[in-house]
């Protein structure tokens, strides 16, 4: 963002309650005209119910794994079958499930919600939410772009933040390699985690539980639109093999 650049943040009220096939990109166009360059940040609870990632608990059953790991940690073995089928990779299975998704992010209970969808039902993440984001930006009248957020816990520090798990028409990171210091010192290692910084600036704006707003615009940034992804690689992560050993 340039030094004259002024950030302004919208709340997109008058939503209605998200429902399976729902054109979210068209409810959000008819509430809040869209201009070049906006950030339409979206929570990803929306963007799971219109494309409906809903399950019901008794439709899995738990194998041997889940119902240890159940015993362990004190969930429901149909809830940890839930998060095991969502995961490529579990970090921790105690305390808690931390787990890799199969788009990369990692988190507590592969992001799965219990909250407002019901007794007995659960919501899943979108099951690939950077190419939800890519949709609905298509569907846009306006060149924006789209970041899919989700609240999330942060090793070494407590409570959650949001963060991004999907993008479109934007780098999820700022590569400042190369650039200089204000002393003149090159940067060599500077990768700042833009999508990241938006999502938690938009769920500030959100807010929480019930009374929370699930779509904000953030309109006055200037970004880079391709970069690399914020999830980090596995042959550079070096605290993730240290979790499983």
């Amino acid at each position: 963002m340039s030094a004259s650049a002024s950030l302004q943040g919208f709340l997109i009220r008058g939503l209605p309650v998200i429902k399976e096939g729902d054109d979210i990109a068209s409810l959000v166009q008819s509430l809040f005209e869209l201009l070049e360059g906006d950030v339409l940040c979206l929570a990803s609870t929306i963007v799971a119910k219109s494309e409906g990632r809903f399950r019901d608990l008794d439709s899995y059953r738990p194998g041997p794994r889940a119902v240890e790991i159940a015993g362990n940690i004190g969930k429901d073995p149909r809830f940890v079958q839930a998060v095991l089928d969502e995961s490529a990779d579990v970090l921790l299975e105690k305390p808690f499930l931390l787990v890799a998704t199969r788009f990369g992010h990692i988190g507590v209970n592969a992001g799965i919600d219990q909250s407002n969808v019901g007794d007995e039902r659960i919501l899943l993440l979108p099951e690939d939410p950077s190419a939800s984001a890519a949709k609905i930006r298509q569907r846009l009248n306006r060149d924006c772009a789209v970041i899919i957020t989700d609240t999330c816990g942060r090793p070494f520090r407590s409570g959650v933040a949001g963060v991004a798990v999907g993008w479109a028409g934007i780098a999820a990171l700022r590569d400042w390699r190369g650039e200089q210091d204000m002393h003149g010192k090159v940067l060599e290692i500077t990768l700042e985690a833009i999508a990241d910084e938006i999502a938690a600036t938009a769920n500030l704006l959100m807010g929480e539980a019930g009374a929370g707003t699930p779509a904000v615009v953030l309109r006055g940034l200037s970004y880079p639109r391709d970069g690399e992804s914020v999830f980090m690689p596995i042959d550079k992560d070096v605290i993730r093999p240290h979790l499983k050993s």
